[in-house]
């Protein structure tokens, strides 16, 4: 979710394939601009700093970034989901030397972030044109050090992405000491969240979850993120950081993972799934 900052109230409108896109400039921060399709905010890119991460959400997934490997260690990573490409121009900013390819299906707004956001100046940064089933079933294996899956159908996960056949497509590309990262959203009670997160730990054995504590106890729509890897996590720094961060978030794994997903199973291709869908005013629509 964004920060309630003064936005330009003329945003400029783009038809794409997935319907309509917007760009708003955020009239408080130079250089800052959101992207929304369908109404839905999607990214917020701050063209002058691309430290600067705006969405809630984003900030817990630049804390894992951060806390990977060594301090400005280059990554190659492998991102599902474009929009504003926010979280590779941040770890080409803070990991220089980075090799980083975006998959992103929808070719027109690929084309709007090209010159509207410009990726050009971005170092090792490549966007393909493919859905993120078909673009990791074409990597190697064991080529990369990170997987983000930050993809949305305006406001909902796609499925086909959330499923342990494509898990474990993400577990082959992965090096040992690689990780994966989710962003999924739910709401009330949270039951897909939980099954999404029932599925990593089936192939991962080290996972944990991250998010605003009211996300997590269910009471509200919202993002959470799941973190996992074959080896051991820096749960201890993340916790500290989530505590301490501008907004305040819990870490849940191990003992509090397991009962968190108790009950829930993991998902399957050919499964009839419906990812949960923000009710309105979620985006602030009557």
């Amino acid at each position: 979710m964004a920060r309630k900052g003064r936005r330009d109230p003329q945003p400029d409108r783009y038809r794409i394939a997935g319907g309509e896109a917007e760009l708003l400039r955020d009239a408080d921060r130079d250089g800052g601009w959101m992207l929304l399709v369908g109404g839905v905010p999607q990214s917020y890119v701050d063209l002058t700093d691309p430290t600067y991460l705006d969405f809630e959400y984003m900030r817990l997934m630049g804390d894992v970034v951060d806390e990977l490997g060594l301090v400005g260690e280059a990554f190659d990573a492998v991102h599902v989901g474009g929009a504003g490409c926010t979280l590779p121009r941040y770890i080409a900013a803070t990991r220089p030397g980075s090799r980083q390819v975006v998959l992103e299906p929808d070719g027109d707004l690929v084309q709007l972030v090209r010159e509207q956001l410009p990726v050009k100046n971005v170092p090792g940064l490549k966007i393909r044109i493919t859905d993120g089933r078909t673009g990791v079933a074409a990597v190697a294996d064991e080529a990369d050090d990170l997987v983000v899956m930050d993809a949305f159908a305006e406001a909902s996960m796609p499925v086909e992405l959330a499923t342990r056949e494509f898990v474990q497509d993400v577990a082959r590309v992965l090096r040992p000491r690689g990780t994966y990262l989710v962003n999924v959203a739910d709401g009330f009670r949270l039951p897909f969240a939980r099954r999404v997160a029932a599925t990593v730990r089936s192939v991962f054995p080290h996972t944990l979850l991250m998010g605003d504590p009211g996300v997590l106890r269910g009471r509200r729509f919202g993002n959470l993120i799941v973190a996992a890897s074959r080896e051991p996590l820096p749960a201890s720094e993340l916790t500290r950081r989530a505590a301490g961060g501008l907004t305040r978030a819990r870490l849940v794994d191990g003992h509090d993972l397991t009962a968190f997903c108790a009950g829930a199973a993991p998902l399957h291709d050919g499964e009839e799934i419906t990812a949960p869908v923000p009710p309105p005013q979620v985006f602030g629509k009557p």
